[in-house]
């Protein structure tokens, strides 16, 4: 049995390692699929830094723009209102107990009326940052539980989760980019390239192709498994700030048990969520004989299921 320090250092090694291995896939698939690009538009299997450059200025210029307005999106289309002290007073008073214990700034606070369980954290860093949550989650979890989820929100904006999974979107959006462009390049111009160009970069085509049929669903895959890891890791984080973790136990069993959908979500902003609004994080296992199928099911989850994440809990001493 791990205490909340071994938790907490596991969690960031496995973090740490997967974000090591999807940068160096980056790279290889990178490399390939621009090779194969200079072959069809250049004859030739020299780096082409002009497709690159284009593809980092489209991709972070848009991922740029969400992230630094990431907090007014999703508030305008969660329709979320501010939170006051006399209104919703564990909530306000929790959160800024929890700033105190984490040295963490005040974010501002908002409200979603909706009676599913579930809140966000979002903002480009603790100075810009915001914590929603439900007025059903309001109602339904009494203080303790509803310190454990703010917790966990208040982790997230104190490891900087929301400024990794930017940098991660920036590199997923680059292997699209050139995947596409490679796909359409070489149908339109597959007949222009001459023969004696394409035999000597025979082998960088090849790969480049299977580079960029491959590359874009298998870096999804690593993005999904890197926001799962760091819900591990928010959950671990927010049992060394609260120092009960009775209390997030009970409120993700309260949110397992919520079958209702949030309607302010979408699949854009689903990642963001404590629980995922569209309940494929509750999901029970089919059986213990189809544990494979469980595992695949899994891979496309922007969270790790209710049930894996009470275990961890369960586990920490």
């Amino acid at each position: 049995m791990l205490n909340i320090y071994e938790s907490l250092e596991q969690n960031q090694r496995r973090s740490a390692l997967v974000v090591v291995l999807f940068t160096a896939f980056v790279a290889v698939a990178i490399y390939f699929i621009a090779s194969a690009l200079s072959i069809y538009t250049t004859g030739s299997t020299s780096f082409p830094l002009g497709f690159l450059g284009i593809g980092l200025i489209i991709s972070g210029l848009t991922s740029w723009a969400s992230y630094y307005y990431s907090d007014r999106i999703i508030l305008t289309i969660s329709q979320a209102a501010p939170a006051n002290r006399r209104d919703h007073f564990n909530f306000y008073t929790g959160v800024e107990n929890l700033c105190l214990a984490s040295g963490l700034p005040m974010p501002r606070l908002y409200v979603i009326t909706d009676t599913a369980l579930n809140a966000f954290a979002a903002g480009r860093d603790p100075q810009h940052s915001i914590v929603c949550v439900t007025t059903g989650l309001l109602s339904q979890l009494d203080r303790t539980e509803l310190e454990g989820v703010i917790g966990h929100e208040l982790s997230h904006i104190g490891n900087y989760d929301t400024r990794l999974m930017s940098l991660v979107t920036v590199m997923v959006g680059i292997i699209t980019l050139l995947a596409d462009w490679l796909f359409r390049i070489s149908w339109f111009r597959s007949g222009e390239t001459n023969r004696e160009n394409k035999s000597s970069g025979g082998i960088f085509l090849i790969l480049g192709i299977i580079m960029a049929i491959i590359s874009p669903l298998i870096a999804q895959l690593i993005q999904l498994a890197i926001s799962r890891r760091r819900e591990f890791f928010a959950d671990a984080s927010s049992v060394k700030l609260t120092r009960q973790p009775s209390g997030l136990i009970s409120a993700l069993k309260k949110i397992s048990l919520d079958r209702e959908p949030l309607e302010a979500a979408n699949k854009a902003t689903a990642h963001l969520y404590f629980s995922n609004p569209f309940h494929l994080d509750r999901k029970p296992l089919i059986s213990s004989g189809n544990q494979q199928i469980n595992y695949f099911a899994n891979l496309f989850n922007t969270h790790p299921p209710v049930t894996e994440r009470i275990k961890v809990l369960q586990q920490m001493s």
